[in-house]
């Protein structure tokens, strides 16, 4: 009797479902398959392989200490499988669910297909507070807290290992494919890292943190940093909330922001686990239907995605991202905002090159957050940044733009978000405010088509949140300004 626990972005022992569930049945071969087909894609990049690759050495280590080393292969998952299954048979796959790209998904139906053809069961289970097959949203809430608020899966005690099972080796970047990146040092995915970085947030790191996350600079020292490792899945989403309920050194309205931020990941994830196709199809259909697409070698395209845009706090947050591999999330917001709208190019070009810049790279949270800020949508407040204004807001004294764009060092005060006004300066790629009205005119046009509103509806019944309405993206906010007005309108009567 041989398990296979098949490993994938859930490169951890604590709180791992299908690993426990092998381990009290008999002797376990865990596998990780580095598949050279998933990492050729377009959203794969060297930086991503380094955070998992981490990973892999550390839970390598741990399940040798359980008694099962891992065992590595580098090739199609199938062909793997079959291959195990002829030396050995297996009797039971078991894995987590996981809501990846279109790449991964036809993988994961490649691999029931097999399990069916060669009558081998395959379990998987859910690793977040996603639920597969779901219909209807409504339902989403109490099952998401339910999953979430159950006890944490404890580590094996032991685990019997698999007889002449030979472990293998973590491949390097290069012999999967992957070139350098002009990331030299993303920051890692392991088990370690997560729970120094949530220990330090709970400390003091994060007593600043909501004031701070706004900012490029600021956000990267005190938010929670958990995002690599939690796309490895060295760290469940399960054992960060519990540990938030501890003791803390940082005010509690920090804490409360990163318990919804952590609700907010699995309510993206469910999104792409709902409608796969969001990966690559606008999700309101009108949008869809007035899409332009970008081709890979567009020269605006290429100058967005390298800093060149002459815009300079964009151009800051895209040198900073390529040197990282991490931004925080309102500066992810703005350069896809004026990504699609100022400079007019089409969100999944957009979206790609992000992709593959981003160490945390979690496509279930990346493809519909950038259609949200695209205004793909339909249910939500379309989001226009003004590169100029978030700079003075987030970057007022100039110090990371002049710390990403060298060649504006010697400009002096607040100019340095705007250096086209001096004499010397060449002007950026779009006018800021030109774009924006460019962009509010393409985005009205759009919006006034008949039946809108009706496709938005349809929208909103899939993957809306039941905590807000259409095009009302923070309710609390709403209701007080709706407060004031009426207060406003009384003292004016």
């Amino acid at each position: 009797m041989v398990q296979v626990v098949w490993f994938k972005r859930d490169l951890r022992t604590v709180d791992h479902a299908p690993l426990a569930l092998a381990a009290v049945s008999g002797p376990v071969l865990p596998l990780y398959v580095a598949e050279p087909a998933y990492w050729a894609q377009p959203d794969a990049s060297a930086r991503q392989w380094q955070a998992v690759r981490g990973a892999l050495g550390e839970l390598s280590g741990r399940l040798a200490w359980l008694g099962a080393p891992l065992v590595v292969r580098v090739g199609e998952v199938v062909a793997v499988l079959a291959r195990i299954h002829a030396a050995v048979g297996i009797t039971r796959l078991l894995a987590h669910e996981e809501t990846g790209n279109l790449w991964t998904f036809a993988r994961d139906r490649a691999v029931h297909r097999f399990c069916r053809e060669a009558g081998i069961p395959f379990l998987e289970v859910p690793q977040f507070g996603v639920v597969r097959g779901l219909r209807d949203r409504d339902r989403w809430a109490a099952a998401h807290h339910g999953f979430l608020a159950a006890p944490l899966v404890m580590e094996p005690g032991r685990l019997v290992p698999v007889a002449g099972a030979v472990p293998g080796r973590v491949p390097e970047a290069g012999e999967l494919g992957l070139a350098p990146d002009g990331c030299a040092r993303p920051q890692p995915g392991t088990r370690e890292e997560g729970l120094a970085q949530l220990e330090s947030f709970l400390a003091g790191r994060g007593a600043g943190y909501r004031r701070a996350m706004s900012s490029p600079e600021g956000g990267a020292r005190a938010c929670s940093r958990l995002s690599v490792p939690l796309a490895t899945g060295a760290v469940s989403v399960r054992e960060v909330l519990r540990r938030l309920k501890g003791e803390a050194s940082v005010p509690r309205e920090a804490v409360a922001s990163l318990v919804s931020r952590l609700h907010w990941h699995c309510h993206f994830i469910q999104k792409l686990e709902r409608e796969p196709a969001l990966e690559m199809r606008s999700a309101h259909a009108l949008h869809e239907a007035a899409r332009a697409r970008t081709a890979v070698d567009d020269p605006v395209l290429a100058a967005w995605a390298e800093g060149r845009t002459g815009l300079p706090f964009l151009d800051a947050c895209m040198r900073s991202l390529m040197a990282t591999g991490w931004l925080n999330f309102r500066m992810r917001a703005m350069v896809v905002s004026v990504a699609c709208q100022q400079l007019g190019l089409d969100w999944h070009a957009v979206g790609i090159r992000l992709a593959r810049l981003f160490t945390d790279y979690e496509p279930g949270i990346h493809w519909p957050q950038v259609q949200m800020q695209a205004a793909q949508t339909g249910i939500n407040t379309p989001r226009l940044y003004n590169p100029v204004k978030q700079g003075l807001d987030h970057d007022p004294d100039g110090r990371f733009v002049r710390r990403w764009v060298p060649e504006l060092r010697g400009v002096a005060g607040a100019m340095v978000h705007t250096p086209w006004l001096l004499e010397g300066y060449a002007r950026p790629l779009v006018d800021p405010a030109e774009g924006l009205r460019a962009a509010r005119e393409r985005l009205s046009a759009v919006r006034a088509q008949p039946g809108y509103r009706a496709i938005s509806e349809q929208v909103y019944a899939r993957h809306g949140s039941r905590a807000r309405r259409i095009d009302d993206d923070d309710p609390p906010k709403t209701a007080a300004k709706a407060r004031v007005e009426k207060r406003q309108l009384a003292l004016g009567l």
